[in-house]
This record gives C-alpha cells, sequence and structure tokens, in this order.
C-alpha cells in the first residue's frame, strides 16, 4: 500500500517565502510529488520554478498538459491555468475562476482528493481570504490528511485562520516543521480503513474546472438556486453547503467562497462609485461653464437654473468623496460618513 506520497499546497499572499522554508526540510529522495499552487497574476511570468530549485534538492518545474507525476518532483501550476490531478498524470487547463483566481488552490485540492483520497496531504499556507479551505475540506472527507501552517506565524494569516476555522485539521505547524512531518507522512502507510465513497458533487465540480462538462445544460448543476449574481459574468450563482462553509458556482462555472463574493461585490462596488465620480465631475464643470455663459448673455434665470444644478452636483460629489477615502481595504468595507443633524 501506498504512503501520503500525493502532497498538494496551496498559499497566495507571502508565499514564495514560506515554500521556500518548506522545501528546504524535503529530502530529495521523499517519496512523494508534491503540486503547488500560488496566487499569480494571469500576464506575470513565473520564476517559482528556478526559486525553489535553488532552495532545497527537489526538481521544481511547470507541467505541461498530461505530464506524467514522478516522486522527488515539485510541479507549479502556471500563470493563468489550473493545476489538476488525475490517475497518474496532472492535467494543465485554463478553466474558470476560482475564489477570484487562476490557479485556485481548490480545484487541485478537490482533484487530489477525488483520485487519491486517503493518499492527500494538502497544506495550506500563508495568504488572503480563504481558497484553500474547501478543497482541504474535500481532502479530509475523503480520508486524507489536513496540514495548515501555523497562523499566529503566517506573514498573512488569513488562509490557515480559515482553515482552522471550517476544518478539522490534523496538524497545525510552523514552516520549519511541516518539511519534516511531510517527510515522515510520505514514509508511513495508508490505511485501507480509510477509503470512503466519492461523492457525486466532488466528481462534478472537478469535472467543471477541468472544463469538461457544462453542469446546468446537462442538469448536473451541484446546489441550489440562489438570489446572487455571478461577479465575473452575471449569471445566478448556485448555493452549495459543505457543512457549515458556504460556496456559491455558477452556470459557467466560477466559483466562490462567500468571502470571495463580498470581496468582488466591494470591487464592483468601488468602481461604480468612481465612476460616478467621474460623471459628478463632468457635471460640475459643465454646470459652471453653462452657469457663466448665461450670465454673459444676461439670462440670469437660466444661470441660477445651472447654478443649483452646479451646486447639487458639488455636494454629491463631495460625499462620494468622502465614502471612498473612508473606505477600509482590509475587509471590503465601505464606513459611510456620519449624517449631519437633519439630514
Amino acid at each position: 500500500m501506498s504512503g501520503h506520497d500525493i502532497i498538494v499546497v496551496g498559499t497566495s499572499a507571502g508565499g514564495v517565502e514560506a515554500l521556500q522554508a518548506l522545501v528546504r526540510g524535503l529530502p530529495g529522495d521523499i517519496p512523494a510529488a508534491i503540486f503547488v499552487v500560488v496566487h499569480i497574476p494571469a500576464e506575470s511570468r513565473s520564476w517559482l520554478p528556478e526559486i525553489l530549485n535553488r532552495a532545497g534538492p527537489l526538481l521544481a518545474s511547470h507541467p505541461e498538459d498530461g505530464t506524467e507525476i514522478e516522486y522527488g518532483h515539485i510541479y507549479i501550476a502556471p500563470p493563468d491555468q489550473h493545476l489538476l490531478v488525475e490517475k497518474g498524470i496532472m492535467r494543465v487547463v485554463r478553466g474558470p475562476k476560482e475564489n477570484r483566481h487562476r490557479p485556485a488552490i481548490d480545484p487541485l485540492f478537490r482533484s487530489a482528493a477525488l483520485v487519491y483520497g486517503p493518499q492527500v496531504v494538502g497544506v495550506v499556507l500563508t495568504g488572503g481570504l480563504d481558497d484553500g479551505t474547501a478543497g482541504l475540506l474535500a481532502i479530509k472527507m475523503q480520508g486524507g490528511i489536513a496540514v495548515v501552517q501555523d497562523p499566529q506565524e503566517a506573514l498573512y494569516p488569513s488562509m490557515p485562520q480559515s482553515v482552522l476555522n471550517q476544518v478539522q485539521v490534523d496538524y497545525c505547524s510552523p514552516l520549519t516543521a511541516i518539511g519534516p512531518l511531510l517527510t515522515r507522512l510520505a514514509f508511513e502507510t495508508v490505511e485501507n480503513g480509510r477509503v470512503r465513497q466519492v461523492p457525486l458533487e466532488l466528481e462534478k465540480e472537478v469535472r467543471n474546472a477541468a472544463m469538461e462538462t457544462n453542469p446546468l445544460n446537462n442538469n448536473e448543476q451541484v446546489g441550489k438556486p440562489s438570489v446572487f449574481s455571478c461577479p465575473e459574468c452575471g449569471g445566478v450563482l448556485w448555493e452549495l453547503e459543505d457543512g457549515s462553509l458556504l460556496r456559491f458556482r455558477c452556470r459557467i462555472g466560477h466559483a466562490f467562497s462567500s468571502e470571495s463574493v463580498l470581496a468582488e461585490q466591494s470591487e464592483a462596488l468601488e468602481k461604480s462609485l468612481w465612476a460616478a465620480l467621474k460623471t459628478l465631475d463632468e457635471k460640475v464643470n459643465l454646470s459652471r461653464r453653462m452657469t457663466e455663459q448665461a450670465r454673459k448673455k444676461g439670462r440670469e434665470w437660466l444661470a441660477r437654473r445651472f447654478e443649483d444644478q452646479l451646486q447639487e452636483a458639488e455636494q454629491h460629489a463631495v460625499l462620494l468623496r468622502t465614502i471612498l477615502t473612508s473606505s477600509n481595504p482590509q475587509n471590503g468595507i465601505v464606513d459611510m460618513p456620519p449624517k449631519k443633524p437633519g439630514a
């Protein structure tokens, strides 16, 4: 029987430094393959394989679609591509974004849980929001092992803390201890009793990430319709519940945690407010020009009309600027300014 030889790692902000520390603790003869997702911009070139090759003895690379899995290798999701695991090979696909990212952590974790079940070890390191929580929950449900970096030492503790809030983890460890832990688990024999039946919903979600199906057209949509729209495409979001974890997915596959939906809505709201402020500024300038023009022609009644519009637009612009400058970028919540007496 195999050991815990499929190790999947997810991280975001602060992840490069964390991965370097983790890789230093792995031996060159580890009987396992390591798969890594780091949130990186789609247009960026990834230097992570070169960085990790220098950090430890294992060979790191961006795999191509269909690459065979080998022990002693670190496979890193390429920019703008999801990395998925199938039996003996990897899939590299440009599927729908999940939690506002591609590559995303949850699709990798789910695919590993689907195919390898109790052989999988899932690791969540430093990062913002909560990508990786749902995927690690799937790994646990299939008998795998959940490892999380101690959020007290994480540069960005949100992702590890989200896991601790939602998943019954097996190990919460400092970075320096995770490498030796993964090595020990790789040499341990997997217990047969931990094998579980694969839920149909998990299989559907993995197929969706791989763009192998359109679940709604094939009557395979997971969950139930919600009253919310997809921030990416505007379609209806379907609501899914993993225990106490609330998630959403639209008909074409965009997927979100509740925190990611809130973050995306906050960004959309801010864009709308800036667009409204631009329009108000233009209205102020045009109203001022029309007021001056009316006065030059001796049309005082018309000038007063444009001046009223000018003052109203200026007041609205001041209010919008106050809202935008008092927004809290840490949690996406916009703090409304206090109302004036009598308002």
